[in-house]
């Protein structure tokens, strides 16, 4: 059900049907936009996210969503996964913005950064 678009012209705002969430991932360069049930699971969204991402199963990957200041926060469990949505709903935003990074390419980024 994942989305990709190249750019952000696609401002019809609102979010998706019932119950879902609009998300906008931001991974390598590329915005996806998928939509959410808005009660899933920490797994269910690791998922979700390592299909659009063609993550492997087994690498390694880190999320964040964006807050209200513009502030990265890590989303590592299902609670932080929670407070990200319940911020969601009562900022009425319309769309959840989380960025993917991959743990390898991380690693690597902090190597070179560190000679």
């Amino acid at each position: 059900m994942p989305i990709q678009i190249a750019n952000e012209s696609n401002n019809s705002g609102g979010g998706g049907a019932g119950n879902e969430i609009k998300v906008k991932i931001a991974y390598s360069g590329e915005v996806m936009i998928t939509y959410i049930d808005e009660a899933i699971t920490y797994d269910g969204l690791c998922r979700e996210i390592r299909e659009i991402c063609r993550f492997g199963q087994e690498q390694d990957f880190t999320m964040k969503w964006v807050d209200e200041e513009n502030d990265p926060c890590t989303i590592q469990s299902d609670l932080e996964l929670d407070e990200a949505i319940r911020l969601y709903e009562v900022n009425r935003d319309s769309e959840l913005v989380i960025h993917g990074e991959s743990l390898f390419y991380l690693a690597c980024r902090l190597c070179q950064n560190s000679k």
